[in-house]
């Protein structure tokens, strides 16, 4: 999909973390992006939202502080849930675009560079994808493996798209992407189809780049496989319902894409 160049560049790049029992690997995360933002010259604030960590995780965030003054924490009081976490800490970003982000390393923080690049061509949204050519897994669970592969098939087929990997959470959006899929409805897991197939079904335009995944060293993966397949087929079915039978009541139109066009330039005008 070809877009036209923004006139106006993205000022600000929020990442939002959400984080549950996390003490072992928090800070390098964050650290480590810290770093890399900052020798790319990406303006950047960190959002890491502590989940109700039963641990450390929140000492630890406030400890870090002191060493990475770009670093946002804040708390989700309850109810929990990874999707309520993404919820609250979208909720308090201040940047124009955002890149959501895991808290156990998976994730290279040289993606979330490039996926700042790929924005500021004006594109709306930035999926990742490992299963393409230049991407990469590094010691993914074998059924874990199948079952996305299964999962991501199934949505290719049933919304009819190209993007192969919709279940992976670390994507890029600008701040108009978030407000037009409001509002976001998934409390878990599920929260990682629903952004990527309400943005691309509501309109908004989108690239994929290939990306990279390791599998985590510390702590333990809070996916429950068992848990989330139906919570996964509700939110697939409702976007889906949308998709062919809301008659594009939700659908982001030409008019928007005009006014939104209007209002950068017009706030670039205001802060000359």
């Amino acid at each position: 999909m070809t877009v036209e160049p923004p006139e106006k560049p993205l000022q600000l790049l929020s990442i939002v973390i959400p984080a549950r029992d996390e003490e072992g690997c928090i800070a390098s995360t964050v650290e480590h992006l810290h770093i890399e933002l900052r020798l790319r010259e990406v303006p950047h604030e960190i959002v890491v939202v502590d989940d109700g960590s039963t641990d450390r995780t929140w000492e630890v965030l406030q400890e870090l502080q002191a060493r990475v003054p770009n670093l946002r924490p804040t708390q989700n009081p309850g109810p929990h849930g990874f999707g309520r976490a993404i919820a609250r800490g979208l909720g308090a970003m201040t940047g124009d675009a955002v890149v959501i982000m895991m808290a156990d390393e998976s994730d290279d923080c040289r993606d979330v560079v490039r996926y700042w690049h790929e924005l500021n061509k004006g594109y709306d949204c930035v999926f990742g994808s490992r299963f393409i050519k230049g991407g990469g897994v590094i010691d993914y669970p074998k059924i874990k493996l199948f079952l996305n592969r299964l999962a991501n098939y199934f949505l290719k087929v049933l919304f009819r798209i190209k993007l192969n990997d919709t279940t992976n959470a670390f994507k890029a959006y600008r701040r108009e992407v978030i407000e037009g899929c409001q509002p976001l409805i998934a409390p878990h897991f599920n929260i990682t189809v629903e952004i990527p197939l309400k943005a691309i079904v509501r309109g908004f335009s989108w690239t994929t780049i290939p990306i990279t995944w390791r599998n985590r060293r510390t702590g333990t993966a809070k996916l429950k496989i068992k848990e989330m397949g139906s919570r996964y087929l509700f939110i697939c079915l409702y976007i889906w319902l949308e998709k062919y039978f809301s008659a594009g009541d939700y659908r982001r139109s030409d008019r928007d894409r005009v006014k939104t066009a209007q209002s950068s330039s017009a706030g670039g005008a205001l802060g000359k």
